[in-house]
């Protein structure tokens, strides 16, 4: 059912998801917010993650599929004026749609089970748009889980959330855990721990990348510190082949996740000729 137009910040239900964008807030009331269609989308994609959607007159007719689907699964669909949608977004140019979603990270061993074959583990990653793109990179590269440590950054902030691109509604994600007990979660699981950094023993090139790994990234400024790099098998750094000094966090993982993902797979599909020609 779509609502009356909300026109006023201070109504009930505004002013309820306006506070979302305070992480107190967002603990508090285990909801966030997830704005532009993509996000959107993807969050109604996933049974019962979608409490409630609000957008503008313009964006319900340019996104008629997104409120359609909304209705289809029984959540309420505010009509919020330009000021409203303004005031619940954080971006410089709003899309018009925004939704309240439920909490969606899973237990850490819910979220690295056995069998698990690439992870990627935020060890103090404090920037928001660089813990989304991460997120969004794992998704891509085929990753079974992404680990928020409990020193890095939540998960749910506006910025990651929309870096993430709806990748957080796309993996299984778990939060808050310190990294030494990520670390042996993912080793339980059967995973060997490879920890991303620049002084690194090791090249990307020369790394063993064919078993299942965790990758563990530190934070963007310092990196991992000499306790965290203790608690992987191998710090492998990735490679400078030019003169730049070196490469963001996002942007390293990527490379990580991307070189495991694709040795992984010719690794299994070398496995799996075989057994084809032999039937």
């Amino acid at each position: 059912m779509v609502m009356a137009e909300i026109t006023n910040i201070r109504s009930p239900r505004a002013k309820a998801a306006r506070r979302l964008v305070k992480r107190a807030f967002r603990d508090r009331d285990r909801a966030f917010l997830a704005e532009g269609p993509q996000a959107v989308r993807e969050a109604l994609a996933v049974e019962g993650a979608t409490v409630e959607l609000f957008a503008t007159t313009e964006a319900r007719t340019r996104h008629a599929d997104i409120v359609g689907a909304a209705a289809a699964a029984g959540v309420p669909v505010h009509r919020a004026s330009g000021e409203v949608m303004a005031e619940l977004t954080q971006t410089v140019t709003p899309q018009g749609i925004v939704a309240v979603c439920r909490f969606v990270h899973v237990p850490l061993a819910e979220a690295v089970p056995s069998g698990a074959r690439l992870v990627a583990v935020l060890a103090h990653v404090r920037d928001p748009g660089n813990a989304g793109t991460v997120l969004r990179t794992a998704d891509a590269a085929g990753a079974d889980a992404v680990v928020f440590s409990g020193a890095s950054v939540d998960p749910y902030n506006g910025k990651c959330v929309r870096a993430s691109a709806g990748s957080l509604f796309h993996l299984p994600v778990a939060t808050g855990a310190p990294v030494a007990e990520a670390v042996r979660q993912v080793r339980e699981a059967g995973l060997r721990v490879l920890a991303a950094d620049g002084a690194g023993t090791r090249t990307l090139d020369d790394a063993d990348l064919s078993r299942p790994t965790a990758w563990v990234f530190g934070n963007e400024a310092w990196g991992l510190p000499a306790e965290l790099l203790d608690l992987a098998d191998e710090v492998v750094r990735v490679p400078i082949y030019g003169r730049a000094e070196s490469l963001n966090l996002a942007t390293a993982a990527g490379v990580c996740l991307y070189a495991s993902a694709r040795v992984q797979r010719q690794t299994l599909h070398a496995v799996e000729e075989p057994t084809t020609r032999r039937g």
